[in-house]
């Protein structure tokens, strides 16, 4: 199995997926270890001053002003988890919760946080032996951390709450550790708060959301390319040079996937009705510029991602000149900004898809298809529905693109009265996502459907093996009418695999 190693400097997207979907060990590097060792003797150091230092020899939050005698710190550190431990709602998904505990020992991990290395490596220990704590849908303001899921995590490494088994049972945290061999951690001065005071629900969230975008928006370039050979439509407006004098980036990239899948097309641009066309609508012409966008937008959360990965969030936290200080670099804004931007970009590429495919089925603006691309249409509704559900999906994007991030909510007694609504921004987002593939998959179904009802004519080869992939994946062709949420299923599972661009790819090469 991979084993991901846990260093001072951060960590990588492809570790943070690796340990959140694909199981990853995780080791702690000797580095870490020692920048563990070596921040807790500060810490250590200042629980034994009498002047109150926060979060070491102090209450939290609003109730920072109180300074804690020796003898109930422990006690302090066990509060703070177990109080702050008070989500509600529906279980966040598994590798949603593996993400947002790897990169709290990530931060960790970095040596400004003052907690000690066992702590450290229980945390990993937990993650090792496939213990997911249960962790709820609300309970985050995106500031001061994620606070009450990271709580439910840490209240995990305590041995209390719950959480699921390797097998997928839920159970008493206490029975999983006490069954991996793990001694549950107590907590001393300053480890309650350094495990609950970060952004890794939401960046663990961003990160999984920028992978699955990769792959959705290179499938909507190839469904934007089958659709445009469905309708007949012409590849000139793909032309390199033309996106060369408007220089963005994404822009180029989806135009030139459009165009590698469209190589050798016997059907775009060469039949022209009886009432020719000057120019394609907006949502065949201006695939590149929508896709191209988005993909210029991740680029940008990418960035913010990476920012963030090389961070270390906590209040306080040790510095190198052996300082302890109060911050407020837990505040959520960056990662919120681009999580709510995404869905946006999300919500116009399901927008443009769902164009298209509704001129794919209308007769009046389809160039000789027939009516919802049904076998006989009257006794035959054909895709009807399917242009249905896909509105649906687009109308939901929509909303889900109003920004969490706009909003705010006082809390903590006024300290805390600004907060960023970063978790909410992450949870909605990775709802779009869902929905994106959803609405790639009609288009896929309704393109596929058109081209092969264009008889006489010739796709594209890479057109033809996405054609004929999908069809070995359960993805029917044309024919009467049938129990079309089957198909649609196996459509959405054969985009969401990364199916469609990896059968597009065996004839145009990686996609960009």
């Amino acid at each position: 199995m991979h084993t991901v190693v846990v260093g001072t400097s951060g960590t990588t997207p492809s570790d943070v997926l690796a340990v959140a979907r694909a199981g990853a060990r995780v080791e702690l590097a000797d580095e870490a270890v020692a920048a563990l060792a070596a921040a807790r003797e500060v810490v250590d150091a200042l629980a034994a001053k009498p002047e109150p230092v926060y979060g070491v020899s102090t209450g939290f939050g609003a109730l920072a002003t109180r300074h804690i005698s020796p003898e109930l710190r422990a006690r302090l550190q066990r509060n703070i988890v177990r109080s702050h431990a008070a989500g509600m709602g529906p279980r966040v998904e598994r590798e949603v919760v593996r993400a947002l505990m790897f990169l709290r020992l990530k931060t960790v991990c970095s040596g400004r946080t003052g907690v000690r290395p066992e702590v450290a490596q229980t945390m990993a220990d937990v993650l090792n032996a496939g213990i997911t704590p249960v962790v709820h849908e609300y309970g985050s303001l995106g500031c001061s951390g994620d606070l009450a899921p990271l709580s439910h995590c840490a209240l995990t490494l305590m041995g209390e709450g719950d959480a699921e088994g390797p097998d997928g049972t839920v159970r008493p945290a206490g029975e999983l550790l006490a069954e991996a061999g793990i001694a549950p951690v107590e907590l001393r001065e300053k480890e309650g708060l350094a495990l609950l005071n970060g952004t890794d629900g939401m960046l663990g969230m961003l990160l999984m959301a920028l992978a699955d975008l990769d792959t959705l928006y290179k499938s909507a370039d190839v469904t934007a390319a089958l659709s445009m050979e469905a309708l007949l439509g012409t590849d000139r407006v793909l032309a390199p040079e033309l996106h060369a004098i408007r220089p963005h980036p994404g822009q180029a990239a989806s135009a030139a996937n459009m165009l590698a899948v469209l190589k050798g097309s016997g059907l775009t641009g060469h039949h022209q009705d009886d009432a020719p066309r000057v120019q394609d609508a907006y949502s065949v012409r201006c695939a590149p510029q929508v896709a191209g966008a988005g993909r210029d937008t991740m680029a940008h959360a990418a960035l913010v991602a990476e920012r963030e990965l090389a961070a270390a969030v906590d209040n306080p936290v040790v510095l190198p000149d052996g300082r302890v200080e109060s911050n407020g670099n837990f505040h959520g804004a960056p990662v919120a900004y681009v999580l709510d931007f995404l869905a946006v970009a999300a919500a116009d590429l399901g927008s443009i898809a769902e164009r298209r495919t509704d001129r794919l089925l209308d007769k009046n603006r389809s160039h000789g298809l027939p009516p919802f691309l049904a076998d006989d249409a009257g006794v035959d509704s054909g895709l009807m529905i399917a242009q249905y559900t896909q509105a649906a999906l687009v109308s939901e994007l929509k909303r889900l693109a109003v920004p969490a991030s706009a909003d705010s909510i006082p809390s903590s007694a006024m300290q805390e009265d600004h907060v960023s609504m970063g978790w909410s921004a992450a949870r909605k987002l990775r709802t779009a996502v869902d929905n994106l593939a959803r609405i790639i998959a009609v288009e896929l179904y309704a393109a596929t459907r058109a081209i092969q009802l264009r008889e006489g004519l010739t796709p594209a080869p890479a057109s033809r093996a996405v054609i004929d992939a999908a069809r070995a994946a359960g993805v029917e062709g044309p024919g009467g009418d049938r129990f079309l949420a089957p198909d649609l299923a196996a459509a959405d599972a054969f985009v969401r695999a990364g199916h469609l661009v990896a059968a597009a790819e065996t004839v145009t090469g990686p996609l960009r």
